[in-house]
């Protein structure tokens, strides 16, 4: 499972399309363990960017703090899964472990655009 989550200097960003990077999170769902952790500088924020080159890193799930609802129905039409809300300042290996747990707390979506 890959999962892509918006950040700067390497901690959630709270509004998507602040982020100054991505960090990408390989997860193994059988043994539960993070394989892999890259922090990924993202092209020029434009529409459909993101999705496309999200999609073209094989990102299954992305997890973020606030995202806009166009931006999720953009990502589901790549087959990407959107989970937001997420508040927790913790190193995104810990989120995405969390995350796949059940146990990651998600507060409300600061974007509403």
């Amino acid at each position: 499972m890959r999962v892509a989550l918006p950040t700067h200097e390497k901690k959630v960003c709270m509004h998507f399309g602040h982020c100054s990077e991505f960090g990408i999170v390989d997860f193994n769902e059988e043994t539960k363990q993070v394989e892999k952790v890259e922090f990924l500088v993202p092209p020029s924020h434009e529409p459909g960017a993101l999705p496309k080159w999200l999609s073209e890193h094989d990102v299954n799930w992305i997890v973020a703090g606030g995202i806009g609802s166009r931006a999720q129905e953009i990502f589901k039409s790549y087959g990407i899964n959107v989970a937001f809300g997420v508040t927790s300042d913790e190193p995104v290996e810990d989120i995405v472990v969390k995350f796949f747990n059940d146990e990651l707390e998600f507060g409300t979506n600061i974007c509403d655009h």
